[in-house]
């Protein structure tokens, strides 16, 4: 042990989000670049499933469809997607929508973020699917796409695609969306920020803040930990 170096702080982060979410993929990467700042901190990422459209079927809906129903025509999504866009640049995203063709559910894609959370990679899975979905347009309702991300993140493919027909994890998802509803939490991203393990136990902040806040947030968390 090295007496002389720093000493790291532990902190649990509880990120509850979408993965058809952009606003979670910009959050997500300005939690990584917060965290990239930190040298004092170790963060133990906890990804929670939030479900945007629990209702969409297995199907999903054509795009066109999906930003009728919920903005009201493509000319305000269009300006929603400029906004998004022009931020991701920052976080090295290149956000392309108009590749994308169909809103799936979401469900299977929070599955695999299960299963891939016990094999060690969730962090890395999460944003294979992030870039996957909205700067490629791949359809994260498809199970091959999904087995086949999967496996390019180091996990075996034929195990995944039973284990995403088996239906497993399916009810805990759910479970895990009631649980974030219960909480308080009707948007996404949301981050829960704290020096010990549990959703809703920690210091909670919506939207795809800044790194400077989340920073902030988690000065507040390393304080809190150090009085215990």
């Amino acid at each position: 042990m090295n007496l002389l170096s720093p000493s790291r702080n532990q902190l649990e982060i509880e990120v509850v989000f979408d993965l058809v979410c952009p606003w979670c993929f910009l959050g997500a990467r300005r939690l990584r670049r917060a965290l990239s700042r930190r040298a004092d901190v170790v963060a133990a990422l906890r990804w929670r499933p939030f479900l945007l459209n629990p209702d969409l079927g297995a199907g999903g809906l054509a795009r066109q469809d999906y930003l009728a129903r919920k903005f009201g025509g493509e000319e305000r999504a269009r300006r929603l997607h400029a906004t998004v866009t022009e931020l991701g640049r920052a976080e090295d995203i290149a956000f392309r929508f108009d590749l994308i063709r169909r809103v799936p559910p979401s469900l299977d894609a929070h599955r695999v973020v299960r299963f891939a959370s016990q094999h060690g990679v969730a962090d890395a899975v999460v944003d294979a699917l992030f870039v996957a979905y909205f700067c490629e347009g791949a359809d994260l309702g498809d199970r091959e796409t999904l087995a086949a991300l999967g496996a390019a993140q180091g996990l075996d493919q034929r195990t995944l695609l039973r284990f995403l027909a088996s239906g497993l994890e399916s009810e805990a998802v759910h479970a895990e969306n009631l649980r974030a509803h219960r909480l308080g939490i009707n948007g996404v991203p949301c981050f829960v920020i704290a020096g010990r393990q549990g959703l809703g136990a920690g210091h909670a902040i919506a939207g795809a803040q800044e790194p400077e806040v989340l920073e902030r947030l988690m000065d507040v968390a390393v304080a809190e930990a150090m009085e215990f």
